[in-house]
This record gives C-alpha cells, sequence and structure tokens, in this order.
C-alpha cells in the first residue's frame, strides 16, 4: 500500500453506495511503520465544490474526468499486513 493508491471499498460504513473508492492519504513513514490504519480520503462524483474538496481527474488514476476527494470526510481503515 503506497500513498496515492485507490481502493474500491464494499458497502463502507454510513455511505448509501454499495461501494466506494478511496485514496490512501497516509505519508509512507506512518504506512511503513507499526501503526494498523491508514487515513483514507473518499473520492466523490462531481461534488459542490467546496473548499474542502480536490479535484482529481484522469491523470489521478480516475476513470472519469468530474472526481474530487472529500478531505472532510477523511477516515482510518485497517492496513492489511503480510
Amino acid at each position: 500500500m503506497t500513498r496515492g493508491e485507490l481502493y474500491c471499498v464494499h458497502k463502507p460504513g454510513g455511505d448509501l453506495k454499495g461501494y466506494r473508492t478511496f485514496v490512501v492519504a497516509s505519508r509512507p513513514a506512518l504506512i511503513d511503520s507499526r501503526f494498523s490504519t491508514v487515513v483514507c480520503a473518499p473520492v466523490f462524483g462531481s461534488g459542490p465544490g467546496l473548499s474542502t474538496q480536490v479535484a482529481v481527474g484522469t491523470d489521478e488514476g480516475m476513470k472519469q474526468i468530474e472526481h474530487s476527494l472529500g478531505l472532510a470526510n477523511l477516515m482510518s481503515a485497517v492496513l492489511p499486513r503480510e
């Protein structure tokens, strides 16, 4: 797992969608540490343009152009360990 990777999460808690894409926001030092979770940001379709949203598109790995990261909706996810 690395910073900036996209993950599809099936039925994230409290979300109305059946799945949502998240991007890993934690720094590499945290990901490589002994912490059991990482910080992730949800990816939304075209949003209302809030100051807490960051636009992302095909250059960042999205299939469609109009998406945004919901930085006001950060959450922690359990880090899979080998």
